[in-house]
């Protein structure tokens, strides 16, 4: 009994941890214009410097800035799309409330986590060079599905093997 607890315990904490994160990067997916503008400032970029002046990180982050700006300035509608990614975050936030609740019966929400996580790799090196993102960048974003993966795959053995502990006291019970 001792261990299913542990188990249940350490399911609900990694979970939480997925569910913040996902509500985090999707939270700040909505105001991405003041987002980037904030971090090139906290870097020390000024506002009205140029993506030249600077070399590696800071350059792309200045680009990646000046671009929202430009876009947003002109073409509004063009931040809806990145709505709809903060949208998406938020509601695989939600999805996760499910094993959160119930882990054995919604263990299948975990599964989808982890494909999602390892799709993140190809789309990120495959869709990452033709928007011309640098490879650097890519490799940020692939570290996401690394680490998701490397949470949710514990959280879906523990499962596993709550599952077998649950069905053990079940069947111990049928025959008492």
């Amino acid at each position: 009994m001792e261990r299913q607890v542990v188990l249940q315990r350490r399911i609900r904490w990694l979970l939480l941890f997925v569910i913040a994160n996902l509500l985090f990067w999707g939270i700040t997916a909505f105001p991405l214009e003041s987002v980037v503008g904030f971090l090139t400032r906290l870097l020390g970029v000024p506002g009205s410097a140029s993506p030249e002046a600077y070399t590696g990180l800071l350059r792309w982050l200045t680009t990646v800035r000046d671009g929202l700006q430009q876009t947003g300035a002109r073409y509004p509608f063009m931040a809806y799309g990145t709505d709809w990614l903060a949208y998406a975050h938020i509601i695989l936030a939600i999805l996760f409330l499910g094993p959160l609740r119930d882990p054995v019966r919604n263990v299948w929400v975990v599964t989808v986590g982890l494909i999602a996580c390892v799709l993140v790799l190809p789309v990120a090196l495959i869709c990452g060079p033709i928007r011309g993102i640098p490879f650097f960048w890519s490799l940020i974003d692939c570290s996401f599905g690394i680490v998701g993966f490397g949470v949710l795959w514990p959280v879906r053995r523990f499962i596993l093997e709550l599952d077998a502990i649950q069905s053990d006291l079940s069947r111990r019970t049928l025959r008492t």
